[in-house]
């Protein structure tokens, strides 16, 4: 046995999956499914490497592995539902070389009923192996919060749903050496379907409140103080926050395109969100006309361009939207981010800025985007011209709140 547990899909799903297992003492092999960017940093993959991780050289070494766990990504497809084809791609490479008692565990993010109805026929054709009795097969929702200093998957609980209750359990054995906690599902629609309501219940709430900042900036009212006086009810509320856009890889899902069905709530989430980019861009024109200056030839200098706070990954950013309409405008674009050595918009490279505060003291107007933990938004603010805070981040009267 090289590996105990083969990692199949190696990006955002399935490293942090492979980094835990290595740090729990699990020989761990890696099998890619395509280009996958990862969220690991390179000092991290060093130590997963040092820890024992090794990608497999052949889909051959997939098969000598007790345990496989699926993490394929699932982009939105052109019906508007989750793409599988990487996931049938891995089950496929899978399958071909499964021995029997293997427990394989689906992670990547799909809608209810896929593993039984999409993913048991695909590895039980391709093993001529039959599901819950020569293998165990089992759905456990990605629980993964990259940056997340204090939710690691040490103490995150892990939910599990199996085909047969022996399914649950063998899969509950394998998480049980990464996690305090398992949480056991009745079976695999209901564990997918904590995926689907665990994605979509964030998605919604980032809509209410970014329909609220819209709202209260037309009312004159201070969304963040609201917030920060309504996060001190114990009960009945959670405290979101407003933002540019929604970005990252858990993708809302409406079931559009997956038997008819359609949740209208997390639709309706999708068109407010998505309307976000645009918002700013029209915030941004205002206030340099307030100004005294045009969109047109205006210099403005964007800050943090990634999805998430002190990560690089970009995947779904809406600064990408926000640059190209600035363009459209015939804004002239910069940006600075420290861990974004370099930005290409519509194919084209986009200026970085060096010194952060020469650049914001030289542009018509700062966008503060993504706020890093390394930025000095007290010492940004007395520098910038006109500053346009999208996280509520910079000192209350010093810049233009989203």
């Amino acid at each position: 046995m090289p590996a105990d547990l083969a990692v199949i899909g190696l990006g955002p799903f399935g490293l942090p999956l492979a980094q835990a297992a290595v740090a729990a003492g699990i020989p761990t092999l890696g099998y890619r499914t395509g280009p996958e960017p990862g969220s690991l940093s390179p000092a991290e993959l060093r130590r997963m490497f040092s820890g024992g991780f090794k990608h497999a050289t052949t889909p051959a070494e997939l098969g000598r592995v007790r345990t496989a766990v699926i993490c394929a990504p699932t982009p939105r497809g052109a019906d508007g539902g989750l793409d599988l084809g990487l996931v049938e791609a891995a089950a496929r490479t899978l399958a071909a070389h499964m021995r029997p008692h293997t427990t394989v565990i689906l992670e990547s993010p799909v809608p209810p009923g896929t593993t039984e109805e999409f993913l048991r026929p695909v590895l039980e054709e391709g093993s001529g192996l039959r599901a819950g009795r020569d293998f165990h097969l089992a759905y456990s929702p990605s629980r993964v919060d990259p940056g997340n200093r204090d939710f690691t998957p040490a103490n995150i609980p892990k939910v599990i749903g199996g085909l047969t209750p022996a399914c649950t359990e063998s899969a509950a054995a394998f998480y049980g050496r990464l996690t305090d906690k398992v949480v056991r599902a009745r079976g695999l629609r209901e564990a997918e379907t904590v995926q689907l309501l665990e994605t979509n219940f964030r998605h919604v709430n980032i809509a209410l409140v970014n329909e609220m900042a819209v709202l209260c900036h037309g009312l004159g009212v201070d969304l963040w103080d609201v917030i920060r006086c309504a996060e001190t009810k114990p009960f009945g509320f959670e405290a979101f926050r407003p933002g540019p856009g929604v970005g990252g890889h858990a993708v809302p899902q409406d079931l559009t395109g997956h038997a008819g069905r359609t949740l209208r709530m997390v639709e309706l989430a999708q068109q407010v969100n998505s309307q976000m980019p645009r918002y700013v861009v029209r915030r941004a024109a205002t206030l340099l006309n307030e100004h005294g200056k045009s969109a047109r030839g205006a210099r403005v200098l964007l800050l943090g361009v990634t999805y998430k706070p002190d990560l690089a990954d970009q995947q779904g950013t809406p600064a990408r939207e926000i640059a190209v309409r600035l363009m459209e405008l015939g804004a002239s674009i910069s940006y600075h981010d420290p861990h974004v050595p370099s930005w290409n918009v519509l194919d084209r490279p986009v200026p970085r800025a060096d010194s952060l505060y020469e650049a914001a003291a030289d542009a018509d107007l700062t966008i503060l985007l993504q706020q890093h933990r390394t930025y000095d938004l007290q010492g940004l603010s007395v520098k910038a011209q006109l500053l346009l805070d999208t996280r509520g981040a910079a000192p209350t009267g010093v810049a233009h709140r989203l």
